[in-house]
C-alpha cells in the first residue's frame, strides 16, 4: 500500500451557487445528502425567520413551500403559519429536539452579505448562527445549515431587511424547497423503503 492511498481527498464542506445557476438543486441536494450520517433514522429541516419582516421571511416560505408537499420523509418546522424566529427560537428548538433526539438537524435562514453575493444560497456543515445582522445572542441551530444572501449588509441591517424585494426572497425559497424535495425523493426515501 502506497502512503499516498491512506489519504483521502479532503471532503467539501461549503458550498456556494447563485439560485439561478443550472441545477442547482441536484448539486446542493447531493452536497447535503453527503454528510447525512448513513444510521441516521430522522432529517429534521428547521426554517427560521418571520414574516413580519421581508428580508428575513425566507425560511417560513422555505417551510410552507415542502408543508405543501405529501409523504415526505423529511420533518419540517417553521412556516408562515407557525414561524420560529428569535422571540421563541429556544422554546422550539427545546420542543423539536425532544421529539427528535437522535435526527440530523438542516437549519435555513436568510442572512446578509457583500452586493456581488446576493442571490447566492450556500449549503455548509455546521450550526447556523442566526440573529448576526441584528445582533441578536441566539443558540446556535443545526448539523448543518443553508442560507440565502437576500440583501446587502449595512450599518442598520434591520431596515435593509424590512425593505427587501419579495420576488427574490421567493425565488430563494423556491430553490431551496426544490433541494430538500430532490434530497427526499432521491435518497431519504429510497433510504427508508430499502431500510
Amino acid at each position: 500500500m502506497k502512503i499516498s492511498d491512506s489519504f483521502k481527498e479532503p471532503l467539501v464542506t461549503r458550498i456556494t451557487r447563485h439560485y439561478q445557476t443550472r441545477l442547482i438543486y441536484q448539486e446542493l441536494g447531493d452536497f447535503i445528502n453527503s454528510w447525512i450520517p448513513s444510521s441516521t433514522k430522522e432529517v429534521v429541516v428547521i426554517c427560521i425567520g418571520t414574516d413580519r419582516s421581508t428580508g428575513d421571511a425566507m425560511g417560513p416560505i422555505t417551510g410552507s413551500l415542502l408543508k405543501k408537499w405529501r409523504h415526505l420523509q423529511l420533518k419540517v418546522y417553521g412556516t408562515l403559519k407557525e414561524p420560529i424566529h428569535a422571540v421563541n427560537l429556544k422554546e422550539q428548538l427545546l420542543v423539536i429536539q425532544n421529539r427528535h433526539p437522535n435526527a440530523f438537524f438542516i437549519a435555513i435562514d436568510a442572512c446578509l452579505g457583500k452586493p456581488s453575493s446576493i442571490g447566492h444560497i450556500t449549503a455548509s456543515i455546521g450550526a447556523l448562527k442566526p440573529g448576526l445582522a441584528l445582533k441578536k445572542d441566539l443558540p446556535e441551530v443545526g448539523n448543518l445549515h443553508i442560507t440565502g444572501i437576500v440583501n446587502a449588509s449595512t450599518p442598520v441591517d434591520y431596515v435593509v431587511l424590512q425593505n427587501t424585494r419579495l420576488h427574490l426572497v421567493m425565488e430563494q425559497a423556491e430553490t431551496i424547497a426544490r433541494t430538500l424535495l430532490y434530497l427526499d425523493r432521491h435518497y431519504l426515501r429510497a433510504k427508508n423503503e430499502s431500510g
